[in-house]
């Protein structure tokens, strides 16, 4: 983002656009821990000042005191449940709608220097020496031209410049003292090359970025009712995975934030004294075993090696068992014996 607010000169407001488009997604992701580092940070201060002594003194014991901790959990069950269901899908959506309006208009913001790339789908492919963001010029060009399948074209020039208008959808890039060498599948066709002093070639972003501006959606971008009803049509195993992955994230992440918040009451409780720093530390080490294992069982299930139904409930299932575990552990008066290492003084 900074590349396209300093040198790409993208304005302020399409920066915003993009951040905005891209907070749902990172409420999603960080709600988990929210939930669950304030409920251990608030156990932790009951703890502290002796509050869950008195409880139990009063024959009040643990499980009389979920309930406002139940009700924050739920709260943040639906918050992310909203999020996942609709915020979500909406934000891919325009964050493809914002790309896709900044390179329209500012088509030298996919360029890359001395490297070949194919920011088209495969169907031009660049490679430029140099370029200069301020004169918006390319030096030392290097192109292959195969939208058409039958003609592939590749052009060899010095300079070049693209050439974009904000009311249209084609792109110029206009190439200087260079050479055209085309290339026919039919070989028995005489070749030739062909050298200009200018030479233009025009490309309409609604074919070679088809994706972007077809209403084709990706499984990020579907909404529940799209990722079933494309779910009952997909026949290809791996969509069928892909499709399964995004439809039941969007109920498992916010189960897995409910049950996160309830853990944080007898870690809290546990913790006493011991001070809010290795509360922090001991909540970001639960949000990572949960992460590395939603990311590791996603990708099993992209694999097919697991079913979507079955793998994406495997982290929700181990929170489940550590939550039941520290709650009994917990009321009981027990020592969490995983925990000791962590502590000790």
């Amino acid at each position: 983002m900074t590349d396209l607010l300093v040198n790409q000169r993208v304005s302020l407001f399409q920066i915003l656009k993009i951040i905005l488009c891209l907070i749902p997604q990172a409420i999603v992701f960080s709600m988990p821990a929210v939930c669950l580092m304030g409920v251990l940070l608030a156990f932790i201060r009951l703890s502290a000042d002796n509050e869950i002594v008195a409880l139990n003194a009063a024959g009040i014991s643990l499980y009389q005191v979920m309930t406002p901790v139940i009700l924050f959990s739920l709260t943040g069950y639906i918050i992310t449940s909203l999020i996942a269901i609709y915020g979500v899908p909406w934000g891919n959506r325009s964050y493809r709608d914002v790309i896709f309006s900044i390179m329209r208009s500012k088509m030298d913001v996919a360029i890359k220097e001395r490297i070949f790339y194919e920011p088209f789908e495969d169907k031009i492919v660049f490679y430029v020496n140099s370029f200069s963001s301020k004169e918006r010029t390319m030096k030392d060009l290097f192109v292959v031209d195969s939208r058409d399948q039958q003609f592939t074209t590749t052009i060899v020039a010095k300079k070049g410049k693209i050439i974009s208008n904000d009311r249209s959808d084609i792109v110029t890039i206009r190439f200087m003292d260079g050479t055209i060498f085309p290339n026919e599948t039919d070989f028995n066709k005489a070749r030739s090359t062909i050298k200009f002093d200018t030479y233009d070639l025009n490309i309409d972003l609604r074919d070679v970025m088809s994706s972007m501006v077809s209403r084709e959606r990706t499984p990020k971008e579907m909404y529940m009712g799209e990722l079933i009803e494309n779910l009952k049509k997909s026949q290809g195993k791996e969509s069928v995975n892909l499709i399964g992955i995004k439809l039941f994230e969007m109920f498992s992440i916010p189960l897995a934030t409910f049950i996160l918040g309830l853990i944080g009451a007898p870690l809290g409780a546990y913790l006493k004294g011991r001070g809010y720093s290795r509360g922090i530390i001991l909540s970001l080490i639960i949000f990572l075993l949960y992460y590395i294992s939603f990311m590791g069982v996603r990708y099993i299930c992209e694999t097919g090696i697991i079913s979507p139904s079955i793998g994406v409930w495997i982290p929700v299932f181990l929170l489940l068992f550590i939550c039941v575990y520290l709650l009994v552990q917990a009321t009981n008066y027990r020592s969490f014996i995983f925990l000791k290492w962590l502590l000790e003084e």
